[in-house]
């Protein structure tokens, strides 16, 4: 195994996932990416509902389907979630976009995310996406490192209730 691969969302990991939602309530941090504020209670109820987000279609405009990831390292600690939208709608195009990432508050300032970012890219040429959209708060400086270091290149900005946003197009090659 690398030091770090994405996984499907699994039963198996119920005790490691557990315990890093505990350390980002713990932290009073914003959970990122939104399927982090799914309820884990039940816990093949949680696998269900991401299963069913990636896999039962979509019947209006204002959803779309996503496949979830976890990054677990070696010792199958998970370090991160990574959420990837098989298709954007016009609220995902201006503030949202393909992918959205977080990484686990004892995991920060280790290269994790540009890592979780570059395999997540892998991911969204497997389900057809050759150009993702990426945004992110124009402060957060992490994401906009993590975002340029897998070859983002910025598109525009816009404030949208007082939040400056950068959206950023990678390109992802096809024979890569």
């Amino acid at each position: 195994m690398t030091e770090f691969i994405l996984i499907e969302p699994s039963i198996n990991y119920k005790d490691e996932y557990i315990e890093m939602i505990r350390e980002w309530e713990e932290s009073g941090e914003m959970m990122v990416p939104f399927v982090l504020k799914f309820d884990c209670g039940d816990f093949d109820l949680l696998i269900q509902e991401l299963n069913n987000l990636r896999d039962v279609p979509r019947e209006d405009s204002t959803k779309v389907n996503s496949s979830t990831f976890w990054l677990v390292d070696r010792n199958k600690k998970i370090i991160g979630v990574v959420n990837i939208r098989h298709k954007l709608n016009n609220a995902l195009l201006f503030r949202g976009g393909h992918i959205g990432y977080g990484i686990r508050p004892s995991k920060r300032r280790k290269g994790n995310a540009t890592e979780i970012l570059r395999q997540a890219l892998i991911k969204a040429k497997e389900l057809g996406i050759y150009k993702a959209l990426i945004t992110c708060d124009k402060d957060n400086i992490g994401s906009v490192k993590t975002i340029t270091n897998n070859g983002g290149t910025l598109d525009s900005e816009e404030v949208v209730n007082g939040i400056e946003i950068q959206r950023y197009w990678i390109e992802i090659p096809k024979d890569h």
